[in-house]
């Protein structure tokens, strides 16, 4: 039986393929019990996006610069970049700091709080999360300070109310594996909050969002990302998506801001630098990794793009 060769450029969702990339990481999740009067002071979350999804009542969402918003119940808050913010039931409610209210700690990333003054309860899934792909990172950095839905469109309100109801069910049951199944719905609920966002803001149009959708450009991106291994060059990619050399260099850099080469380089090296976070693997294994021919190209490399030496960003070890 002869084996189907599929090219990357076969792939025809290249903005897609880069979600499915999207991978979430839970910080912390809280389920929020709150009585008015209340109000808490959200701190910033550095490299981290925070969501709020309101599950019974309504309160205000103030993050500086923007206007106040008012969110309903089955309404979802994202503030993307990590900003601090202040929910409250009115806008005249004093605030309390996060840290400053007990919680039950239910396990070391998701706990119930219970605060306010007795009167109308509102209740919140909360949570603090982060992107744990550099496609994520890219994401998160084109999104607004503030992503709220208080809407969704005929073919997801069903479904959305009815995942809103099950995360309501399980954040008051807490049956065995509650914490799992609350976690990996908003975990959905955020991506789809982000893909709604893609589908109707006019900021989503241009730049890079809009170069992944492009016939020729998305499908040379997606060919990056994966394989950014591979020994690319602009001939390469232009072949790959069915362009001659010049007129895919100029397209690419017309459409992403920068040149496939720059954009190439710039990819490994976030790729790089999450991965010299996140493993023990020595330089020579990322450079071969990353297409790099050695250790010392890689460093090269690395060091153009962030200013410092790849063994620099490594977490200090704790004695």
């Amino acid at each position: 039986m002869q084996r189907t060769n599929t090219k990357i450029s076969d792939f025809s969702d290249p903005l897609g393929e880069t979600l499915h990339l999207l991978r979430l990481t839970g910080t912390l999740y809280s389920r929020a019990e709150l009585t008015a009067p209340w109000g808490v002071y959200l701190p910033p979350f550095e490299d981290c996006m925070m969501f709020h999804i309101i599950t019974a009542g309504h309160c205000w969402l103030e993050v500086d610069g923007e206007e106040p918003r008012l969110l309903q119940q089955g309404s979802l808050a994202l503030v993307p970049h990590g900003n601090g913010h202040t929910i409250r039931k009115s806008l005249e409610d004093k605030t309390v700091p996060l840290f400053d209210i007990p919680v039950e700690q239910v396990s070391d990333r998701y706990e119930i709080m219970h605060h306010g003054g007795g009167g109308e309860l509102t209740q919140l899934t909360c949570g603090v999360v982060r992107f744990d792909h550099v496609a994520g990172q890219q994401l998160i950095s084109l999104l607004p300070k503030v992503l709220h839905l208080n809407s969704w469109g005929d073919d997801e309100s069903n479904w959305l109310q009815n995942t809103l109801r099950f995360i309501a069910h399980e954040a008051k049951e807490l049956r065995p594996g509650g914490e799992t199944v609350i976690t990996h719905l908003a975990d959905i609920l955020i991506i789809q909050a982000i893909r709604s966002w893609i589908d109707s803001a006019p900021e989503a149009e241009q730049g890079w969002l809009s170069a992944l959708r492009d016939n020729h450009v998305g499908k040379a991106l997606a060919a990056i990302h994966r394989a950014p291994e591979k020994d690319w060059s602009v001939a390469s990619l232009a072949k790959e998506v069915g362009m001659s050399r010049s007129g895919f260099s100029a397209r690419f850099t017309n459409m992403v801001g920068e040149s496939a080469m720059r954009y190439l380089t710039q990819w490994r090296m976030q790729l790089a630098r999450a991965q010299l976070q996140e493993t023990s693997d020595s330089l020579s294994v990322l450079a071969d990794r990353l297409g790099y021919q050695s250790e010392a190209a890689f460093c090269r490399a690395f060091k153009r793009i962030f200013g410092v030496s790849p063994g620099s960003v490594r977490p200090t070890a704790t004695p």
